[in-house]
């Protein structure tokens, strides 16, 4: 016989661990509806621009996404950091890909 397991099994629809975790809203910015996706972090390794502070958000750390409420297009979706997010409207957006062009 084995011995117990203390954890909790998660129940069907909770995430796995190992799994993104992620809550998701719409949060209005600049006179715009923006979805927010909140992420707890992912294995990906990959590393994106934030537009708050133009430095790295390396995937395994927490994050949110956002992208215009309306638009689908995934190269509208921007990472910030969590706290660049909170404060975007004391700080400007230094998103060196829309300053480049279309």
């Amino acid at each position: 016989m084995s011995p117990r397991s203390n954890r909790r099994r998660p129940e069907d629809g909770e995430p796995r661990l190992g799994r993104t975790v992620a809550t998701q809203r719409t949060e209005p910015w600049c006179g715009e509806e923006y979805s927010v996706r909140y992420l707890s972090g992912t294995g990906s390794g990959r590393t994106y621009r934030c537009p708050g502070c133009d430095h790295e958000v390396h995937a395994v750390a927490p994050h949110v996404v956002v992208w215009p409420a309306e638009d689908l297009d995934a190269d509208r979706r921007r990472h910030w950091h969590t706290p660049c997010w909170r404060a975007r409207d004391r700080r400007a957006v230094r998103d060196r890909r829309r300053a480049a062009g279309p």
